[in-house]
């Protein structure tokens, strides 16, 4: 198959005390940390890396400020491994470290790895609800969830510049096999991995003329983790970068959140699943960010207490 999942991210940022109590605060589990540098994971054991001093270790940023410097993509057999390496360096340099990852950059200058994915198990219950004739839970009331836990990393957005960005999406389409699931011609292609069953594992936006990180998102079990996380982040004194939703495009709802290493991080559940029988759609007009979103006249003058 090749490409499973997002194996692990590394940020370069400027305040570490900031960025892992953001991180702590967002759900993820603190396993390492030092002076300049500490590691959280998801359940599932993706790791997210933050560094102040990566000292020639990770390719120059693409943009100025704390930001995403690498992804590293988990890969199903040591066979597509080496298969996926020797495609993605063709025409650029690969170095592999003391921890068996593959490292080059993509078109844009993002950091690329490739490593044998290392997948945990978290096993996910649902919350039970109850609707008429479909009732699934008795005599129990809910309660508030203490601390939301994203289970996993499940797709990455990138800003990169328009000109160039079919080269750009290329690489990751003609070298490491990911598939368009969506083309939206004025705004960007969602693509998703060959291991992965999400309808989008990576989302690359085009740009007039600059390269970012635009976001990350974390996977939680239900829609109630992704308002009462963001209600948590929010209690924390985090600041939130879009209100509660659900995307047009992947059918997701969502919660965005201004991250301290740069970009936003989101709060996702329930994304459309899709198998190879889902055929590229291409859109000549972007279409609606989201089916719906939040909304409220609650604080309007005149508005009923």
């Amino acid at each position: 198959m090749g490409i499973q999942r997002i194996e692990s991210v590394t940020y370069s940022i400027d305040d570490l005390d900031e960025c892992v109590r953001f991180f702590e605060d967002f759900g993820l589990l603190l396993v390492e940390r030092t002076a300049d540098h500490a590691v959280l994971e998801t359940l599932t054991g993706q790791t997210l890396h933050l560094e102040t001093d990566p000292d020639g270790r990770l390719p120059a940023p693409v943009e100025d400020g704390p930001t995403l410097r690498e992804v590293v993509w988990g890969v199903d057999t040591d066979e597509e491994l080496t298969r996926l390496v020797a495609a993605a360096g063709k025409d650029r340099e690969i170095r592999e470290s003391a921890d068996g990852v593959h490292h080059t950059v993509d078109e844009t200058g993002f950091g690329v790895g490739l490593t044998r994915a290392r997948p945990r198990p978290a096993p996910v219950t649902p919350r039970p609800a109850n609707a008429l004739g479909n009732v699934t839970r008795w005599n129990t009331a809910l309660e508030s969830i203490p601390q939301v836990h994203p289970l996993r990393m499940c797709h990455v957005a990138l800003n990169i510049p328009k000109q160039g960005r079919e080269e750009a999406v290329g690489f990751y389409t003609d070298r490491l096999g990911f598939r368009p699931t969506d083309v939206v011609e004025p705004m960007g292609v969602f693509m998703q991995a060959p291991g992965d069953d999400d309808q989008h594992t990576m989302l690359l936006c085009h740009r007039p003329d600059r390269a970012g990180v635009n976001h990350i998102a974390y996977e939680v079990p239900g829609f109630d983790d992704v308002v009462e996380g963001g209600n948590h982040m929010i209690e924390r004194g985090w600041r939130e970068a879009r209100k509660l939703g659900r995307h047009t495009i992947g059918s997701n709802v969502f919660r965005f959140l201004h991250a301290p290493c740069g970009g936003r991080v989101e709060y996702a559940a329930d994304m459309d699943r899709v198998d190879d029988t889902y055929e590229t759609r291409v859109h000549e007009t972007t279409p609606p960010h989201h089916i719906w979103a939040l909304r409220t006249n609650r604080d309007q003058d005149g508005a009923a207490s």
